[in-house]
């Protein structure tokens, strides 16, 4: 009997590397789209290598905790975002967070007033903006609602992968969608506004 275990610890063990190799390859494999992800989520590309980099690293020390045949992409994105989150927490341990009234969204109001009254043409504002307007637009958006519309709008996930990846109800991911894109329409109002 003890052959028996002998031969089967190598087995076992050869066939625990092969599942880690595929793992690893499977999660390369979508490393262009993780960076995606990290670059929209962060101000700054190094910040974006750094959070894909520890997300990659998280992942590859947990890689049993993944379970085969699910969606890798998802896992590994609420990993970032739980990286992302975490991160943000460490850097400000008291989040001003305060309701926003009419008065936040002025600029916002005045760019749509004047798009209706026809002093606004749309090509222009968009030659206005650049990358990094919209990308410092983007970061300026609290990371609660960032991470929904960063996997919602620019990643094309669904409602439900959002929600999965985030660990929230739908519902929330929704309202914070819908209130995330007004702060995002405010922040690039605000950047048209200055140039």
């Amino acid at each position: 009997m003890s052959e028996i275990t002998r031969d089967s610890e190598p087995r076992r063990l050869a066939a625990e590397a092969r599942d880690r190799v595929r793992f690893e390859e499977e999660a390369l494999d979508l490393a262009d789209q993780v960076y995606r992800v990290a670059r929209r989520l962060v101000s700054t590309r190094e910040e974006a290598e750094d959070l894909m980099q520890e997300a990659y690293a998280r992942a590859f020390r947990s890689w049993r905790s993944y379970t085969p045949g699910t969606n890798l992409r998802a896992w590994l994105l609420r990993i970032l975002t739980n990286l992302n989150i975490d991160r943000a927490r460490r850097r400000q341990r008291a989040p001003l967070e305060q309701p926003l009234e009419e008065g936040d969204y002025f600029l916002y109001n005045k760019l749509e007033q004047a798009s209706r009254d026809g002093n606004v043409d749309e090509e222009r504002v968009l030659e206005r903006l650049s990358q990094d307007d919209v990308v410092g637009a983007l970061s300026a958006v609290p990371h609660d609602f960032r991470d929904v519309i960063v996997l919602v709008d620019i990643g094309d996930f669904t409602y439900a992968d959002a929600a999965q990846i985030l660990d929230i109800p739908i519902g929330t991911v929704m309202s914070r969608l819908h209130r995330g894109r007004r702060i995002l329409k405010g922040e690039l109002a605000e950047r048209v506004g200055e140039t």
